[in-house]
């Protein structure tokens, strides 16, 4: 088959080895689209290397078609349309991931769409209702609010009842986040956040994929036990903490990654977006954010793309 490596810092559509035929609890997948992420950055750049025994190919989701599956796999059969969260290996022409890892298109929508559904949706929701555990009314303040995982999270909690206050580096992306369903927003650019969101009444969780500097502001902002959880580090890995604040106000700060969590976190993560939010897909409560699309022979300038931070939504590779 034929997938993307990285060769002397070059991203190149070349001949690789086959994932393999599907191994107990496992499918394979014909891919479709190939979802871009800030995940696929850092691998490039050394910074986030697979766990062990994943595929060193970048690409974390995918949609495509099902090519084959091991014979203790019944809810799934060759032909039918999936998109699926991976551990890597998603810029190929074929996958093999756990079945438990593969959802159905949503009714209505196309293969490109899924395919930026399942890491940004699976961000969303381990993050607010796992790690942060928010309950109905609880305010969240959301930093790169017109990314692919920020317009999941703002749709998402909306749908759940959960306020959002974005941050982003446009006025133009303040206007994409409101028209998701974030009550209010915030350009960077302006200068520090912290006293835009007091004013909108605090935060009880900070979605926080910046480290750095941002850690501070954050713990100005939160509420009594409020939960900063920080996906991130595009503001850098080192930052200064108020101990005396993060203990009077009760505060905490988690260290968040989906792509090592086991397979069975995964799949109950699935489950839960299978429950929660591909009804609201199929009925057009949510949909998928999709800024713009490369073939996979170019990935090099979807790349560049999307680390120019003008992205708003998901950037896609069309492999077949």
């Amino acid at each position: 088959m034929k997938a993307i490596d990285v060769t002397d810092d070059r991203l190149v559509w070349c001949e690789q080895p086959e994932p393999g035929e599907p191994e107990a609890g496992d499918v394979t997948i014909d891919v479709a689209w190939a979802g871009m992420n800030r995940a696929d950055l850092m691998q490039r750049a050394g910074g986030y290397p697979p766990p062990a025994g994943a595929s060193a190919i970048l690409g974390l989701e995918v949609s495509g078609h099902i090519r084959s599956v091991a014979d203790d796999v019944t809810h799934l059969r060759p032909g039918d349309p999936v998109c699926a969260l991976l551990t890597g290996g998603g810029y190929a022409e074929r996958v093999r991931v756990p079945a438990a890892q593969v959802l159905p298109v949503p009714e209505g929508l196309t293969l490109q769409q899924a395919a930026g559904l399942p890491e940004v949706f699976a961000t969303a929701w381990l993050n607010l209702y796992h790690e942060a555990a928010l309950a109905p009314g609880e305010r969240i303040l959301l930093h790169a609010g017109a990314s692919g995982v920020g317009s999941a999270v703002i749709q998402l909690a909306h749908a759940m009842g959960n306020p959002v206050f974005a941050t982003v580096g446009s006025d133009t992306k303040i206007e994409t986040c409101r028209s998701l369903g974030a009550d209010a927003g915030w350009n960077r650019h302006n200068g520090s956040f912290v006293d835009a969101v007091r004013d909108w009444g605090g935060a009880d969780m900070v979605l926080d994929p910046v480290g750095g500097n941002y850690i501070q502001q954050d713990q100005q902002v939160l509420n009594r036990n409020g939960r900063i959880v920080l996906i991130g580090l595009m503001g850098g890995r080192y930052a200064d903490v108020d101990l005396g604040v993060m203990l009077m106000k009760r505060q905490r700060l988690i260290g968040s990654t989906l792509r090592s969590q086991p397979v069975t976190v995964k799949g109950d993560i699935m489950d839960a977006l299978l429950e929660n939010v591909w009804p609201r897909l199929t009925d057009g409560t949510i949909h998928p954010l999709i800024d713009r699309t490369f073939p996979i022979d170019d990935a090099e300038s979807a790349m560049t793309y999307l680390q120019s931070n003008e992205s708003q939504g998901k950037v896609l590779l069309q492999v077949r």
